[in-house]
């Protein structure tokens, strides 16, 4: 159970620097494409290559992002099979449900739920 706590935790602060980060590269995002309209309205000839590098790296962030829903799903499946080997465990040991109506929480079905192990542009659903 002390482990099942700890992934919950640490499923929380996935969750908080998530969210975080997005909401910033969002924001950079926009004031990025801000900057790229100013600048081709004023001076058409400038040379924007140094802000359309930064969309692009900011792309990539927000792809790499992706990290934090598959971790997300990794953990949950993996506290879900914690907790059913817990119960499992309770319920042998200690015996005193004569009744069988001791609650086990159901093992996932699938093996894991996130089959892929890389990150590349395009290659994940944005969110």
């Amino acid at each position: 159970m002390t482990v099942t706590n700890d992934l919950e935790r640490l499923q929380r602060l996935l969750d908080d620097a998530g969210e975080a980060l997005s909401a910033h590269f969002y924001s950079a995002s926009s004031q990025v494409q801000h900057l790229l309209r100013q600048s081709v309205e004023q001076a058409p000839e400038t040379d924007n290559s140094a802000l359309h590098k930064v969309m692009e790296d900011i792309a990539g962030a927000i792809t790499a992002l992706q990290f934090q829903d598959m971790a997300t799903q990794l953990i949950a499946h993996t506290s879900q099979r914690l907790r059913n080997c817990a119960d499992q465990l309770a319920r042998d040991t200690f015996g005193d449900d004569e009744e069988g109506e001791a609650i086990v929480e159901i093992a996932p079905l699938r093996p894991n739920p996130v089959t892929q192990d890389e990150m590349d542009a395009g290659s994940i659903e944005l969110f």
